[in-house]
């Protein structure tokens, strides 16, 4: 499976300078599979949660579009303040196991009419045998303009400073440039077949699930129709039913029998179409002989079947987001549902596995069910920016931890935010 071993964000929002992770220059430790960040309110971690998103925005709508997107507001609102140097994010990934890692740069400013515009897009990956020094390059644009070399082992070794201007043409390169400034060379080049890194890495990013779950849009009633994948809203929750229905029915009959197992009192789940062609979800509940629909539900239930049903899905996604899924569960289903992340993001639950999944959260219940080394503490400084560090860092938390105490406890009594 695809997994960011590590990532960088620079000026954007809160996020003045933070690394998560192992990167090409660095010796960290990489991302783990499950990877949660926790903080106080304010201290970063939506801003962290969205700089997922507006990547992947740049990507599909441009990053003009995508810096006014979802109430951003703007380059101007999302820069960190006081500041006029672009805001860049850097990517270190693994298309699988086995594969050499590759580092995504880009860089994103703004035109003397204060128009976003991407700076400069860079792609690097060491060949094969290189452990050290600085990476190959086989993507450098600036501008709009640069080059990318063909098929998967080719690159120029990187000097500091060097640019397109000093860049010699060979055989190996293609000479780029693109109409527009404010779209990705990845947007371009990933749909070519003789850029299968960057078509890779492009595959990549486009299959990312950031949900941004609302109960509510779960409870509205779409016309009927078969659907593959659930949306980041999940208003097409029961067409992902129906879908499963007609196209994996033993698949389903499993995944609801496991789900059921873990929403207390659910015994059935099944879709219904209204005479309108609308698309009712029903629930069988213990003691009840006529069914519940969606709208009837709970919120918390909702919400936990639609994150089963993410999990459970036939092609799950390479990499799911989720911002404070605790929202509106019961507290003692938390170590359940972790454990179920826990599965599924190390590939031990057959056939479906191998989703890595990346959580903000308050909820110590859920950080009790973590590992040190999966846990990220965002701070705010008094300089008004935020820094990052992982709990296993720490020697004292990780002998407390191994003594048996559990670290969301040691957080609930602010224990973590004294000591770090």
């Amino acid at each position: 499976m695809a997994i960011i071993e590590g990532f960088k964000i620079k000026n954007y929002r809160s996020l003045r300078n933070i690394e998560i992770g192992k990167m090409w220059n660095t010796r960290n430790e990489p991302l783990t599979p499950l990877t949660a960040v926790i903080g106080k309110n304010g201290v970063g971690k939506s801003s962290l949660f969205d700089a997922f998103g507006f990547l992947a925005d740049c990507l599909r709508y441009g990053v003009e579009d995508a810096c006014d997107m979802g109430g951003r507001g703007g380059i101007k609102k999302i820069r960190s303040l006081g500041v006029s140097e672009p805001i860049e994010i850097s990517v270190y990934y693994r298309q699988d196991g086995n594969s050499r890692p590759i580092t995504f740069e880009l860089a994103i400013d703004s035109d003397q009419d204060g128009r976003p515009y991407v700076k400069s897009e860079r792609l690097r990956q060491r060949r094969k045998g290189q452990d050290r020094g600085r990476p190959f390059s086989f993507l450098i644009l600036e501008n709009g303009e640069g080059y990318v070399w063909k098929g998967e082992a080719n690159g120029i070794v990187e000097q500091e400073g060097t640019s397109i201007k000093n860049i010699p043409e060979t055989s190996e390169t293609e000479k780029i440039k693109l109409q527009d400034p404010r779209k990705l060379g990845l947007a371009t080049l990933g749909a070519l077949v003789q850029h299968p890194r960057i078509s890779a890495f492009t595959q990549f990013i486009e299959g990312w699930y950031l949900s941004y779950f609302s109960p509510d849009a779960a409870r509205s009633l779409p016309l009927a129709g078969p659907q593959r994948h659930l949306n980041k809203h999940g208003d097409n929750l029961g067409n992902v039913v129906q879908y499963l229905e007609r196209e994996h029915k033993e698949k389903l009959n499993l995944i609801l029998a496991n789900i059921s197992k873990k929403i207390p009192g659910i015994q059935v789940i099944k879709t219904e179409r209204a005479l309108d062609d609308r698309l009712l979800l029903c629930f069988n509940e213990k003691g009840f002989i006529d069914p519940f629909y969606a709208q009837q539900m709970s919120d918390g239930t909702l919400k936990l079947f639609s994150y089963l049903l993410l999990l459970f899905d036939p092609n799950p996604p390479p990499f799911i987001c989720i911002e404070e899924p605790e929202n509106g569960l019961y507290h003692k289903l938390l170590e359940i549902f972790a454990a179920e992340l826990r599965e599924h993001a190390t590939g031990t639950k057959g056939g479906s596995g191998g989703t890595q999944i990346f959580l903000t959260t308050h909820q110590p219940y859920l950080i009790d069910a973590m590992k040190p080394e999966e846990v990220w503490i965002l701070e705010k400084q008094d300089d008004g920016f935020s820094t990052i560090s992982r709990a296993s860092d720490n020697e004292l938390i990780r002998n407390l931890v191994d003594e048996g105490l559990l670290l969301g406890s040691l957080w609930y009594s602010d224990y973590i935010d004294a000591r770090t």
